[in-house]
């Protein structure tokens, strides 16, 4: 399967569950390190209805490297696979982490919850937390904001009324941990449980 139709399927997935509304979110694979490239969904398209030509390849700063305009937040793309080492990332609009990120804006934290095995974690005595950066429009700054919270052992990053990003080894990876992650918040938020 081409990358381009893995982005697709992935982002009808995520369009389906409410995740990518709109035209909201955007997802990114890594095509070469040497020099950085990836894959990024194109801007302003339907994430339910994308095929496997709605891409654009970008830089190592999220410029675009031929036709088509990728999402603006391409950057921080970029920089969060340049940093963590990522093989792709995942940024939806789900509420869960927006909501947790208004209650606890110094940072989401996670604790003896089963789930957390599947976002990499272990289920018990192993204190997880989520950083939480504030929202703005230059991707430099919000790429400087996750590098200095970024965590080897976490990955995740949730910007404050805005969405979260969520990355992996590959997107089936990212998924698995952004749907894991998104029962932890929506479990702390309805039961009031932060650790």
């Amino acid at each position: 399967m081409s990358v381009g139709q893995e982005l697709a399927d992935e982002a009808g997935r995520y369009a389906s569950m409410g995740w990518m509304r709109g035209t909201s979110g955007n997802l990114s694979v890594v095509l070469d390190r040497d020099p950085l490239r990836l894959a990024v969904t194109a801007s302003g398209l339907d994430k339910g209805e994308l095929t496997a030509a709605d891409h654009v390849e970008v830089d190592g700063a999220g410029e675009p490297l031929g036709r088509g305009v990728p999402s603006a937040e391409a950057g921080l793309h970029a920089r969060i696979a340049a940093v963590s080492g990522a093989g792709a990332v995942v940024h939806v609009h789900a509420a869960a982490p927006v909501l947790a990120a208004e209650r606890w804006p110094g940072g989401v934290s996670l604790r003896d919850l089963e789930m957390l095995k599947g976002f990499g974690r272990l289920a018990h005595d192993d204190l997880v937390t989520i950083p939480v950066i504030p929202n703005g429009q230059d991707m430099r700054v919000l790429g400087d904001a996750f590098e200095r919270g970024h965590r080897a052992d976490t990955p995740a990053l949730i910007v404050a009324r805005h969405g979260i990003y969520v990355w992996g080894a590959d997107l089936r990876q990212a998924r698995h941990r952004l749907e894991c992650l998104e029962w932890l918040l929506r479990f702390i938020l309805e039961s009031g449980r932060g650790a």
